[in-house]
């Protein structure tokens, strides 16, 4: 629900960070594999960053960087879940463009309320999830 915040104006999520690896190989999983349009991109080399659109007004933003810079994949994030209104079929989806399957679709009780979820691994082993729910 919009404006719940009381303690900050206008505070809500925008966007979560990920460093990855080989920056043009996540960029091209997030664009082309996961439908994800760039909105922004700045910098060179190791300092590229680029936002990516996730479709409801919040963006992953992506960090290209140097091994030095790369925290293990545990210390990166625990998960990123997705939206979905169909996790089997967008399950169906990731596994063709070759991503390993964690937990293949479920349904979980969620104080008395059914969840769909479904994990898989982005290209440098970062943990998403597709999650459905219209009342979480």
């Amino acid at each position: 629900m919009a404006g719940t915040n009381q303690k900050f104006s206008g505070c809500g999520f925008h966007h979560v960070a990920l460093r990855a690896s080989d920056f043009d190989k996540s960029l091209l999983f997030y664009t082309e594999g996961m439908g994800f349009p760039l909105a922004h991109s700045w910098g060179e080399g190791s300092g590229r960053i680029a936002l990516l659109d996730l479709g409801d007004g919040n963006y992953l933003e992506l960090f290209a960087s140097t091994p030095e810079q790369n925290p293990p994949v545990e210390g990166r994030f625990f998960h990123l879940a997705l939206r979905s209104t169909d996790v089997d079929a967008d399950i169906e989806v990731v596994r063709a463009l070759g991503c390993t399957i964690t937990i293949e679709p479920k349904s979980v009780e969620v104080n008395g309320k059914t969840i769909r979820v479904g994990f898989f691994l982005g290209p440098d082993g970062e943990v998403l999830e597709f999650f459905h729910n219209d009342e979480l």
